[in-house]
């Protein structure tokens, strides 16, 4: 279209198929303005601009090209449905320029009609922005060129868009993906793009310089985010979606490291699988990182350095799950009439505030579900949890600061197990508090890398009464694994009464320092410990049974460190297949009242030659040889919580 003087002022009104041409007063009349009619179906090539009609709903019905010097209008509230087919797409090409003016309460939507993956093939933007490849290099979508040297090139502008159903297959190593940004420069702006039920990535950059704030990613198949070639834009308030198995990654990074910037990033799975992969030299830099429900946070695929791939201001951990609180507002994305949500019977993610389950439903615990500091759990009595078999990522943990309040009762205990409560399914229960410890103030935790140890001995991280726990245990890495319950420097504010762990790969209750007691806890089977400390915890136990029927089990009692002398009143640990009931490493004791042991072919283990004094029982010193069967068995007769829960 020719270029107007600066004078001109015209309105172009299409009424009843016949065009008007208007003037002001002081102009000459418009002449030589080509229109470009288009009907209700899309494809071929246009060389001049073009602007939708939102009154007229489009089909899609092969490749629509927008060449170099023509624009592309959609304004808001437009629709254009695509036919199914590889060849169906949109793409705008060098020197080209698109302009879709959505807006939050009518945004512009590009789907097929039944919104399957991979029905048709999304929409291409090719710029010349820089790009490791080169310039003017063949995409893999339709021999398009891209690449240039202007990392400042403009395409035009994005606002308020939805892609649906896209990702179909060129060929047995290519798809399309919702968005595919060849090289395209900062100079485009893109805001608010969702994409979702892609068949390959929702949004991929192949170099170029372009930023996006505002989008949402939900069910692709591969990866929500993906970068090559030397990407080196902004993406700013992003939220990914995976509510479905197999897909690849919420981030796939490959190439060469130009570090783009990643602000408030968020990415929830209800399934599992790996959420941030690198691959070659690639990295980025993020803020407000926040992770949920992935079983890996980082896969460096190819061995590159992890310095490359920094995280609020740190280089990545992969031990790490940055499992924190949102920085992406969810309520930025309410313009996406169809998007999902994770049931509310799914827990995941951080607790903030006062979160209070319902004993009615049954939960579903498919990823960590972290009580962050301020915030309370509270868990009626009756609740059942079910754990995802998931392992390590699988878990509740209350940190610094927070509270957990489990009201079970004797006739309705609440239960956390995994659907089979095979050992080592699920990672269990971790409580961190700012008690003393040995290793001293912020202390980093073998579960999750949190922070626990201080000086509050009376320190309250909440109460629980009438729990069952089983299957927990899974493997953290070759030296460490979860336990059933681990206190971290939990204080004596914290009340622990009628407590099962059953069928853990680890060991059932595990104390890192701090001073919290515990009453009536029944510990059956767990792989490695019954109940394990060390790091100077001195609070009491009172009322324990072990019973032990499994071969190559620990121990019933573990202590190691210093000696701070916890109590233990009223013990007993039965075991059917021998082992060790008693072990003590270093310097480690404790006082008991009323031991009882049986059928342990060794009653005390003083693994590291440390005084037989340390160890009180029923008034003496330990000694190796003694049989330990003369105290009185626990009554366990009355704890129907335990047969309530089975």
């Amino acid at each position: 279209m020719k270029k107007m003087n600066n004078k001109l002022a015209a309105v172009i009104m299409v009424i009843s198929g016949f065009i008007f041409t208007g003037c002001s007063q002081d102009t000459d009349p418009i002449i030589d303005v080509p229109v470009v009619e288009v009907d209700n179906e899309l494809n071929g090539q246009i060389t001049e601009d073009v602007t939708l009609d939102p009154s007229v709903e489009y089909t899609l019905t092969g490749s629509y090209e927008v060449l170099a010097g023509a624009t592309l209008t959609i304004p808001a509230g437009t629709k254009i449905v695509a036919e199914k087919g590889t060849e169906v797409y949109i793409a705008i090409h060098q020197d080209a320029d698109i302009v879709i003016s959505g807006t939050e309460s009518n945004p512009v939507i590009m789907t097929s009609a039944s919104k399957a993956t991979g029905d048709w093939g999304g929409l291409v933007i090719l710029g010349k922005g820089i790009t490791t490849e080169g310039t003017n290099v063949t995409a893999e979508v339709g021999g398009f060129q891209y690449g240039g040297t202007d990392n400042a090139d403009s395409s035009g502008s994005i606002e308020y868009l939805v892609i649906e159903g896209a990702g179909a297959q060129i060929n047995a190593d290519s798809q399309y993906n919702g968005l595919t940004l060849y090289a395209v420069g900062s100079g485009t702006n893109i805001s608010n793009v969702a994409i979702q039920n892609g068949a390959d990535d929702g949004v991929e950059f192949f170099g170029g310089a372009v930023s996006v704030t505002g989008l949402y990613l939900e069910n692709n198949e591969d990866d929500a985010v993906d970068w090559t070639e030397g990407w080196n834009g902004t993406i700013t308030n992003v939220y990914v979606l995976h509510t479905i198995e197999g897909f690849s990654t919420a981030i796939e990074a490959d190439g060469v490291n130009n570090n783009p910037t990643i602000v408030n990033f968020t990415a929830v799975s209800t399934t599992g699988g790996t959420a941030l992969q690198f691959k070659k030299e690639s990295g980025a830099t993020f803020e407000g990182l926040s992770l949920t429900g992935y079983d890996t946070s980082i896969d460096m695929k190819d061995n590159g350095p992890l310095a490359n791939v920094y995280i609020e201001q740190k280089i990545a951990d992969p031990e790490s799950n940055y499992t924190t609180p949102s920085s992406t507002s969810q309520s930025s994305f309410d313009w996406i009439n169809n998007r999902s949500s994770v049931e509310s019977s799914i827990l995941h993610g951080a607790v903030e505030g006062r979160v209070e389950l319902d004993a009615s439903v049954t939960y579903s615990l498919n990823s960590s579900y972290i009580v962050q500091e301020g915030g309370e759990l509270v868990i009626p009595a009756g609740t059942k949890i079910i754990a995802r078999d998931g392992g390590t990522d699988v878990y509740i943990a209350v940190l610094k600061g927070g509270k957990i309040d489990i009201q079970g009762t004797e006739a309705n205990p609440v239960v956390i197990s995994s659907t089979e409560a095979n050992p080592g399914d699920w990672g269990g229960l971790t409580i961190v508090g700012n008690a003393t410890t040995t290793e001293g103030v912020d202390a980093v935790a073998e579960v999750g890398g949190f922070k626990y140890g201080g000086n509050e001995d009376a320190d309250n991280s909440g109460s629980i009464k009438n729990l069952v726990i089983a299957g927990t245990g899974a493997q953290i890495n070759s030296e460490s694994q979860y336990n059933g319950i681990s206190f971290y420097a939990v204080g004596s504010g914290t009340v622990v009464e009628n407590i099962a762990v059953i069928n853990g790969a680890d060991d059932g209750v595990e104390f890192f320092g701090g001073s919290v007691s515990a009453t009536n806890l029944y510990l059956e089977n767990n792989e490695d410990d019954a109940v394990d400390w060390t790091e100077g915890w001195n609070g009491t136990v009172t009322n324990v049974y072990v019973n032990h029927s499994i071969d190559t089990f620990s121990t019933a009692v573990e202590a190691d460190g210093a000696n701070n002398n916890p109590q233990l009143v009223n013990f007993t640990a039965v075991s059917t297949t021998g082992g060790t009931a008693l072990q003590f490493k270093k310097e480690s004791g404790a006082t008991f009242s009323n031991l009882y042991l049986e059928g342990y072919t060794d009653n005390i283990d003083m693994r590291d030659g440390g005084a037989l004094s340390n160890i009180q029982i029923d008034g003496a010193d330990a000694t190796t040889d003694g049989n330990y069967t003369t105290g009185s068995k626990v009554d366990i007769s009355a704890w129907i919580w335990i047969e309530a829960s089975l």
